[in-house]
């Protein structure tokens, strides 16, 4: 192992673990922020519960992605010093403004929220949720905008003397469409991995028959949530398919392990290829839904692997552009599969719940409500492992290649031994994360009961 290979590894497996946390964390904070509001309408003590009670889940998430996003901005200082001092000045505006902005948003308000309980009006209190739920949402924004340019360069020049990329124009840079397409397709998906949290864990509950009035309208809520956000990640990944086919061609042949450019190319279902991943062996596709995918048009044609490496050939220079074919073909096929499988569960749920139907008792059902909540996750993981694998080999697309990026001056014991610690201390907030996650859950809503504590006593101090 050299360095870049183990600097690569290290990124993939600091930068998986984290966003674990990110799409929790932000669909679970307009989802508590949903609860409050209904708490606030109705007055009803099964929100007031449901609220304290999935924040405290909402809170852990929030506080190890926190730690865990820490060592993200270390790492580009640490293993990709060639990448930071080339792209330092375009790609540090919206993470300063990541920083400057969102974060200090959603941070200050939700500390309102912790500590305002009974101290703050009632809608104040509720604003403040919605205003942290809000921060959660342009802190993604900045950060997939920085991720855009690396997809797709905009709004910079090179200086030839300096050999780095500036910044020209921001707003070109946080508001490309391929900024646009990352954006919408990541946030219903975020709210797809926290309904399906939520209601994993309101399906257990009523199974153990614990809290079943809080439970049973968190369950519907969690499952409406889940379906209505899989349509819209399939809708935005529609359009996110045809941005990234005018812009990074070779990831969508990778993905569909497309060798030979076609007219009405069909979509893959199924593919085996050589070990190598250099050529099909045997295929089963629907005919031209690819081209409709990538074009619009049945008939549109669409670039295929061994054509665009040519092209690229001439454009860049002799050298491989090919990336990791069966990775990219299956992370693709795994991210949307996950995601599915949640999306027939919330239907069956709701389904067999029916005009107020008690769940299913059987095994089969209990343990698919204990793997709901890690579907979406499983898929969204292998949504990101896609999208930064199938962009090599560059690390900004057309400008700077993934070895070029790497610290040329830190050597294979150093970044062997960061790697190490990091998944032994991440494995450590591993346990840390399930162990409170299952602690709180076991424990379950807090009965509304001391004096000070009260629904009645809250909503008349409001």
């Amino acid at each position: 192992m050299n360095p870049l290979s183990l600097a690569r590894w290290q990124f993939a497996i600091t930068t998986v673990y984290h966003f674990i946390f990110v799409p929790i964390t932000i669909g679970s904070g307009f989802l508590v922020a949903g609860l409050q509001t209904a708490w606030y309408r109705t007055h009803k003590e099964k929100y007031l519960r449901a609220t304290k009670f999935f924040g405290k889940l909402f809170l852990i998430n929030f506080a190890i992605g926190v730690v865990t996003g820490i060592v993200q901005e270390f790492q580009f200082g640490m293993n990709w010093s060639s990448y930071s001092r080339f792209v330092g000045d375009i790609f540090g505006a919206p993470l300063a403004m990541e920083g400057l902005l969102a974060f200090f948003l959603e941070s200050t308000f939700l500390g309102i929220w912790i500590f305002g309980w009974g101290r703050l009006s009632k809608k104040l209190h509720l604003a403040s949720i919605w205003l942290a739920a809000t921060g959660t949402l342009l802190s993604a924004y900045f950060i997939l905008a920085a991720n855009a340019f690396m997809q797709h360069p905009t709004g910079y020049v090179m200086n030839a003397e300096t050999g780095r990329a500036e910044l020209t124009n921001i707003f070109k840079v946080l508001f490309q469409n391929t900024a646009y397409s990352a954006f919408l397709h990541t946030i219903p998906s975020a709210f797809l991995s926290a309904g399906a949290l939520f209601a994993g864990i309101a399906a257990w509950m009523i199974l153990k028959k614990k809290d079943v009035e809080v439970a049973k309208p968190v369950l519907k809520i969690g499952m409406i949530t889940v379906i209505v956000s899989f349509l819209l990640v399939g809708i935005t990944g529609d359009y996110s398919a045809r941005v990234m086919t005018k812009q990074q061609p070779m990831k969508m042949a990778a993905a569909e392990a497309l060798y030979d450019s076609k007219s009405g190319a069909p979509f893959s279902l199924f593919t085996i290829g050589t070990l190598d991943g250099s050529k099909p062996v045997f295929q089963i596709g629907l005919p031209s839904v690819l081209s409709f995918m990538s074009t619009g048009d049945v008939n549109g044609v669409v670039e295929g692997v061994n054509d665009l490496q040519k092209s690229y050939e001439q454009k860049y220079g002799a050298g491989d552009y090919t990336p990791n074919i069966p990775l990219a073909y299956w992370g693709f096929r795994l991210m949307i599969g996950f995601g599915g499988l949640a999306f027939l569960l919330a239907i069956l749920t709701l389904w067999l719940t029916r005009r107020g139907r008690e769940l299913p008792t059987s095994k089969w059902f209990s343990r698919s409500m204990a793997a709901l909540p890690f579907l979406p996750l499983i898929g969204i993981s292998f949504g990101w492992i896609f999208t930064e694998s199938a962009r090599q080999p560059w690390v900004v697309f057309g400008l700077m290649k993934t070895a070029d990026g790497v610290s040329p001056t830190v050597g294979t014991g150093a970044v062997a031994f960061t790697m190490i610690a990091f998944t032994l201390l991440y494995g450590v907030l591993a346990v840390i994360e399930f162990g409170l996650m299952m602690r709180t859950i076991k424990v379950g809503p807090e009965p509304i009961s001391s004096k000070s504590d009260s629904a009645d006593k809250l909503v008349m101090a409001y």
